[in-house]
């Protein structure tokens, strides 16, 4: 599936990619851009032979710039901000409830509403020249989809507080420094193929397994107390374990014991 502005294919049945193709505008996210990007990870979140998702921007020189400035400029009261704010923020937590792990594809620069979708992924792979940067301060605004929140789950409040203030760009390898990015394809490596590297173990892993994973990190993600993380581990281990692929890997394990 594709359209002009986001493109949409599954791998092999199990990963799905989603790109925004907007290179001639360094994959601005404009409002509906970004109603479409909730709208897809709702849709496909029912798929469940899937194992990964990557999310990634056309060409080579950015992820995603932020948001369309053109698009958004009209918005001007109060109540159109905090509109903007509350679908920006449904589309992205579609990207972080997600039922399996999403790589954000760091294929150039995420700044702004750019870094804060790649905050919504679970992990960053980049490409050496790429760069994040929460840059919202330079336009005078603060950030609001929900991006400044993941940044000091990730890295703490003191130095989220410090990256906005600054509201500079950070290298790959800086970013990598401080757990932003997870990992960055050598000089002489084209980004799909870190991608395809770091995704490896994952695509070893049942479905269901990565769906269970992924559920208590959310459930963890939202500050739920330790009861209810209890409960969610607890049911999700019941699941995996009546299934027939977790008594066919203990046959296999157990027949070569014999």
């Amino acid at each position: 599936m594709s359209s002009h502005d986001i493109v949409v294919s599954v791998e092999n049945d199990i990963i799905l990619r989603v790109t925004v193709n907007r290179s001639e505008k360094r994959n601005a996210l404009s409002r509906k851009i970004l109603k479409s990007l909730g709208e897809i990870f709702d849709d496909y979140s029912s798929h469940e032979n899937l194992r990964v998702a990557v999310l990634t921007g056309a060409g080579d020189k950015s992820f995603a710039a932020g948001g369309d400035l053109k698009d958004l400029s009209v918005l001007r009261t109060r109540e159109e901000a905090r509109g903007l704010a509350d679908l920006a923020k449904k589309a992205l937590n579609s990207v972080r409830n997600f039922p399996v792990p999403v790589i954000a594809a760091l294929n150039g620069s995420a700044m702004g509403g750019g870094a804060e979708l790649a905050m919504a992924c679970d992990f960053r792979v980049s490409t050496r020249h790429a760069r994040i940067g929460f840059v919202q301060g330079r336009l005078n605004i603060s950030t609001a989809w929900g991006g400044g929140v993941d940044l000091m789950k990730l890295v703490g409040p003191s130095k989220a507080l410090d990256l906005l203030c600054r509201s500079s760009m950070l290298t790959a390898d800086a970013a990598l420094a401080i757990g932003l990015i997870d990992r960055i394809a050598d000089e002489d490596e084209e980004l799909g193929h870190c991608v395809t590297n770091f995704l490896q173990p994952y695509l070893l892993q049942v479905p269901q397994v990565l769906r269970a994973f992924k559920s208590l990190t959310i459930g963890a993600r939202r500050g739920l107390q330790r009861a209810d993380l209890d409960e969610t581990e607890t049911e999700q281990f019941v699941g995996t374990w009546v299934h027939d692929d977790h008594w066919a890997a203990a046959d296999n394990v157990l027949s070569k014991g014999k």
